[in-house]
Order: C-alpha cells, then sequence, then structure tokens
C-alpha cells in the first residue's frame, strides 16, 4: 500500500529559509470544477431548458489534493515547489491511468479500479489523502482490477478479471480472503445488498450473476446464456439499488432488472441502432436516489440518462478528450450527494456530474 499527497517536513524547512510561506493544514479533496473552459458552468441540457447535471470536475490523482486554503500559486509558492522538487519535470506523480470503474461508501471514500496500474486508487474525502492499494491477496499483486464494491467493516471487495476471484480487503487495504476462486470464470462487476449481506457478481465469461454470502459462500446463480429474458451474453457491470439488481447485459445490447431474489423484471430496456440513445455496447451502470439510471454507452462514449422504466431522457458526452467528453468510457457510479462519476477510461480520468434534481 502506498500513501501519497502529503506536506513533508522537510519541505516546510527549505520554505522558512528561502522567506516563502507552504501551504498549511490538511489537505483537501478539489475536484477541478474551476478548470473547465474559461471557468463557465457546464449544464445538461444547456439553457433555454432546465438544466438538470451540471459538470462537477475530475479525479486524476494526487494532484486533486490541495492543502487548506490552496487555490492559486504565486511567484514565491511556484519556487519553493520547484526547490523540494514536487514540480520537477522528473518527479512522477501519482495518477490514474486506465480506470474502469469505481464505488463511493458512506465515509466519504472514492475507490476507483485502475486496469493499467494494476490497483485500487483511494480518494479518501475526509482524511484528505490518497490511498494506492496493489495487493490481491498476501504478495500478490492486482492484475486486471474490474469491479469494487464497499463491503462490512468498512473495508472493500476487488473483482479481479484475471485472477479469477473476488479480494476481500480491510479498511487499511490489507488482503483478509478471497471469495469464488474456482467457481468464477471472469468477474467484473460488483454490487453488494448491505442488508441481506449478498454479493452480487457479473461472471463475463460465465454469463450469469453468481450470488455469494460474506463468508464467501456460493448460494445463487442468476441466469444463463441466452437471449431470452434472464439470460445473458458477456454480462459486464452490475449495481444495486433499493431492492432491484441491474445487469449491464453488453452482447446483448440492454440493461436487464431483477429482484433481489433473481426473478427478471419486466423492466429490460435497451436495443441496437444507429442514434444516441441506442445500446450497442452498454457497461457500466448505476442508480441515484430518484431512481434515475445511469448507463456507459462505450461505444459511442455517451454518459445515457433513463428513468425507472428504461425510458431514455437525456445524454451526455460523446468522443473527445475536451471536457465533458470521453473516451471509451467503462464504469458508473452514484454517491449519497448523487454526484455520478464516470471511468473516462482513454482519457485517464473520472468526469464527475452533479445531479441538480428534477424529473
Amino acid at each position: 500500500m502506498k500513501r501519497v499527497a502529503q506536506w513533508a517536513g522537510a519541505a516546510a524547512m527549505v520554505v522558512l529559509a528561502l522567506g516563502c510561506s507552504a501551504p498549511r493544514g490538511p489537505a483537501v479533496l478539489h475536484f477541478g470544477m474551476e478548470d473547465a473552459p474559461e471557468g463557465k458552468r457546464i449544464l445538461y441540457p444547456q439553457p433555454p431548458e432546465v438544466p438538470r447535471f451540471m459538470y462537477a470536475g475530475q479525479l486524476i490523482g494526487e494532484v486533486n489534493f490541495r492543502a487548506t486554503g490552496e487555490q492559486t500559486r504565486g511567484a514565491g509558492e511556484r519556487l519553493w515547489r520547484l526547490v523540494v522538487g514536487l514540480d520537477a519535470p522528473d518527479v512522477e506523480q501519482v495518477v490514474l491511468q486506465r480506470p474502469v470503474t469505481g464505488a463511493a461508501d458512506e465515509s466519504g471514500r472514492i475507490y476507483v479500479t485502475d486496469a493499467s496500474r494494476q490497483a485500487v486508487f483511494v480518494f479518501d474525502e475526509r482524511a484528505g489523502e490518497l490511498l494506492v492499494w496493489d495487493k490481491a491477496r498476501g504478495l500478490t499483486g492486482f492484475v486486471s482490477p474490474v469491479g469494487v464494491a464497499p463491503g462490512p467493516d468498512g473495508g472493500i471487495y476487488v473483482a479481479d478479471a484475471e485472477l479469477g476471484f473476488i479480494a476481500r480487503l480491510d479498511r487499511a487495504g490489507n488482503p483478509v480472503g478471497e471469495i469464488g476462486r474456482g467457481i468464477l470464470k471472469r468477474p467484473a462487476g460488483l454490487a453488494r445488498d448491505a442488508e441481506q449481506k449478498l454479493l452480487y457478481v457479473a461472471d463475463t465469461y460465465g454469463h450469469d450473476v453468481k450470488v455469494f454470502d460474506d463468508q464467501g459462500r456460493l448460494v445463487q446463480l442468476i441466469g444463463r446464456r441466452g437471449e431470452g429474458n434472464g439470460e445473458f451474453n458477456y454480462p459486464t457491470h452490475i449495481a444495486f439499488a433499493r431492492g432491484e439488481l441491474y445487469v449491464t447485459d453488453t452482447m446483448n445490447s440492454r440493461v436487464q432488472v431483477f429482484s433481489a431474489g433473481g426473478e427478471v423484471l419486466d423492466r429490460k430496456f435497451g436495443a441496437r441502432g444507429l442514434y444516441v440513445g441506442n445500446l450497442v455496447r452498454p457497461k457500466g451502470v448505476a442508480v441515484d436516489n430518484e431512481n434515475h439510471v445511469y448507463v456507459i454507452e462505450s461505444y459511442y462514449d455517451h454518459l445515457l440518462v433513463f428513468n425507472r422504466n428504461g425510458e431514455y431522457l437525456l445524454p451526455i458526452g460523446g468522443t473527445g478528450q475536451e471536457t465533458g467528453r470521453f473516451f471509451l468510457p467503462a464504469g458508473v457510479w452514484v454517491d449519497a450527494r448523487n454526484r455520478v462519476f464516470v471511468a473516462d477510461m482513454f482519457n485517464g480520468r473520472v468526469m464527475v456530474f452533479q445531479f441538480l434534481g428534477g424529473g
């Protein structure tokens, strides 16, 4: 485990010697909303329509953590950073490379899996620090971490598609167990029913969803390979909200909805097509506390918003590197404040949007 985004005492001494003032106080997580073009608010949809979402920033890595009160840097601070090496060209900052998906827990932590860094990034908003967890079991590192979900006692579950099991990490990032070894073929998306203490796993090569209890016992199988109701063709991501399970049935180009017990509900949606709003290669899926359903359409580089009945409401994004656009996005998740996070995989960032309310 690595801890970054902390201030060194030696650096402060150098600053005092130079007569400059170092940033003081704990680090604060900033989303960089002020970095939007010309500082303007980016709204969806654009006025004169009533905006429902606002661009709220992005997560990149340790650059998101700033000392309290640090907004702009004067000449003295720039000199300080150069002297202590923070801005030296040979200093490699800890940043996301290929974020896949993520999750948020009640303590304010934001977890992001990164397939290229082979690790889980932990943006700890309360502690003001970035953690990087890279061990799946003992000294064995992650190979292809994909799904992540909050677990019991402040820990998390992480699905590694290549290792073929779910790693359980404690609150400090230490591996404390594994689930599904020898049962899972290629685990991807994760979702947990905290009330029933059940973990749902999208097993992509198994073409089903496997359900485990907290002791790691397989208690249920949902689905099988096929194109009918309740069947899957390479499921990838899942979400659990208010007693319902949402499954991205990727190669069937749809999202299916199940009860907590695994019964398929008559609310599947999505169809192949050439227009924005169609699902060609759906990936991430999430649900906010007002029952909006968010689906990543990776082929067309969009975040699509649906209502609970699967009626298409709004697109966000499009192909590009500019603010608010995506390049092969993968996962999406929502926190308790209805902030919507999108893993913009090939742009190496997580985009953040704020739901503003309304239908």
